[in-house]
């Protein structure tokens, strides 16, 4: 079918996939779902999205210390101001309710070992080639392949950040922030595999913090 040779796949692909095996929820609970998840959204990685895909980053180091900057302003509201995010702004029917503090229903060495892969290893690449590989530059251009990555306009840079906000609910604030500190690391480095270095920096982080903190809510 044509629509599976559109240039947009290989970047959209995994996030349509991802997104749409979280949207059955109930159906495939727990363990079941997060299994599945990975395992599905990492085959259409391997299989559609390869092509598309860099991975040898232009500057590691820096884009590790990019990621671990994101990872302290996601955290830090909530650690200078307990009960920060209980306002209104925060927890609403548009943005949603705060995930739940307390340990999940299934845990386990298996479960935790299938959530960090999942957010440290699928989300930042999936993530990463539909914001700013694709997103992006689509803004720019709806004929995306024209527009060279990290090219920048206003309206591009903020749409995708605030999009990528709103796809974080009660966190839409420090959402924003990253999506923005993301967009602007592709603009300096021109080099998606950088900005899938650093999300996968702060993701890394932010897991520690949930398994060794117990910070559940956290889950990136």
């Amino acid at each position: 079918m044509t629509i599976f040779r559109h240039p947009a796949v290989p970047y959209v692909a995994g996030f349509a996939v991802f997104v749409g095996l979280l949207a059955l929820g109930e159906r495939l609970p727990g363990m079941t779902g997060l299994a599945v998840r990975v395992v599905v959204t990492g085959l259409v990685l391997v299989l559609v999205s390869r092509p598309a895909i860099e991975l040898r980053p232009r500057r590691f180091a820096s884009s590790l210390l990019v990621g671990a900057a994101v990872f302290l302003v996601w955290i830090a509201p909530d650690l200078l101001w307990p009960g920060y995010r209980r306002h209104w702004l925060f927890e609403n029917p548009i943005t949603g309710e705060l995930p739940p503090s307390g340990e999940p229903r299934v845990s386990g060495v298996l479960f935790l070992a299938l959530r960090t892969f999942q957010a440290v290893a699928l989300v930042p690449v999936l993530e990463e080639l539909f914001w700013r590989g694709w997103l992006l530059r689509w803004l720019v251009n709806t004929d995306f392949q024209r527009v060279p990555l990290g090219a920048y306009t206003p309206a591009s840079f903020w749409i995708t950040a605030i999009l990528f906000a709103t796809e974080h609910g009660p966190y839409w604030d420090v959402g924003l922030i990253a999506g923005a500190a993301y967009n602007g690391w592709m603009i300096c480095t021109r080099s998606l595999a950088d900005c899938i270095v650093a999300h996968a920096a702060t993701n890394a982080l932010l897991s520690a913090y949930v398994v060794g903190w117990r910070k559940f809510e956290y889950w990136p």
